[in-house]
């Protein structure tokens, strides 16, 4: 029996990115109706029959002048309620940036779960599969989902990055906190393997209370290091910038920063032209739109999570493994 045909959809402003998964798969972006109404509402569907298909849906859940993440997120939802009402054999979210993935557990009482009810609202307009890259807590993750998921990290499209790009001499991967040491460690494993030498690996003590963050202590040797500082996302800056300057008042050499998604809020664009920072890599899971016109942006080098999509969806279509894809 033939698998049934694949197709990719991407919905508002993901509509680049998905083009370039679609030319990686060597498919045409298949085509789908937006219709914006002057109330607010909207309207969307594919043009085009999905009837016993294999369908990918590609949406960033990041806020924009456009679309809120809460617009983008709707609109992903009546998407795949529409396309399983089409008689979609399966449809797989696919999401480069996944909102609302830092609200994963309770610190104060009451507070809601909100990745664990993304995760249902989801799961109710029947979507099958969800991929998501470089999400906050993975395990956290994985749990709020009751579909298949696939979780992929950029541990090596950095770690490609860096590789061509790294001087001789020491280098660390450093973790912003404790909480991205596993992160950290993917990047340095990778690393060292292209590198064919020793990487070190580093962290720093982080403590946060009603949105004030102290703790200053660095853990690891970063003295005439290149220094590869490795976060999920940047928002602020201000994480990435307590980092760097720990790590420069402790003698390191060069200071980089790594992160798959590029938020860049509030003042970012001010902030991470601190000298502190040499460089910052970001991946295109979210345009760099808010850096456009500010000190930070000619810092800023944009790697594409297209390839990595791509032959993530060919695997998953054709029931290839995935996990070779996150081996160092």
């Amino acid at each position: 029996m033939n698998d049934p045909p694949l197709k990719l959809f991407a919905l508002s402003e993901s509509h680049e990115l998905g083009a370039r998964v679609a030319e990686h798969l060597g498919i045409a972006l298949g085509a789908h109706e937006e219709r914006d109404f002057e109330d607010g509402e909207h309207k969307l569907r594919p043009l085009a029959s999905v009837r016993g298909a294999e369908v990918f849906v590609l949406q960033s859940l990041h806020g924009e002048p456009r679309h809120s993440v809460h617009d983008k997120l709707v609109r992903l939802l009546f998407f795949i309620a529409a396309l399983k009402d089409a008689a979609a054999a399966r449809v797989t979210a696919v999401l480069p940036y996944l909102c609302y993935a830092r609200k994963d557990r309770r610190t104060k009482p009451r507070d809601p779960l909100a990745t664990r009810y993304l995760a249902q609202l989801l799961e109710a307009v029947g979507a099958d599969r969800v991929v998501a890259l470089d999400v906050h807590n993975p395990a956290a993750v994985e749990n709020a989902f009751r579909c298949p998921l696939q979780l992929l990290d950029t541990a090596r499209l950095f770690a490609d990055h860096f590789a061509a790009r790294l001087g001789p001499g020491p280098v660390v991967v450093m973790s912003p906190d404790t909480g991205g040491i596993k992160r950290a460690e993917r990047l340095r494993a990778a690393l060292a393997a292209r590198l064919g030498r020793d990487v070190g690996s580093a962290f720093l003590e982080k403590y946060r209370s009603a949105g004030v963050v102290s703790g200053s202590a660095l853990v690891g040797e970063v003295r005439d290091a290149q220094v590869i500082i490795l976060d999920d996302l940047i928002s602020t800056g201000g994480t990435l910038l307590r980092a760097a300057a720990a790590c420069r008042r402790q003698g390191a050499r060069s200071v980089h920063a790594a992160a798959g998604h590029g938020l860049f809020t509030s003042a970012a664009g001010e902030q991470l032209a601190d000298p502190a920072l040499d460089g910052i890599v970001i991946t295109d899971s979210v345009p760099p739109l808010r850096l456009e016109g500010t000190p930070a942006r000619a810092k800023v080098e944009v790697v594409s999570v297209a390839p990595l999509l791509a032959e993530t969806l060919r695997r998953m279509h054709t029931g290839g493994s995935v996990v070779e894809l996150l081996e160092p």
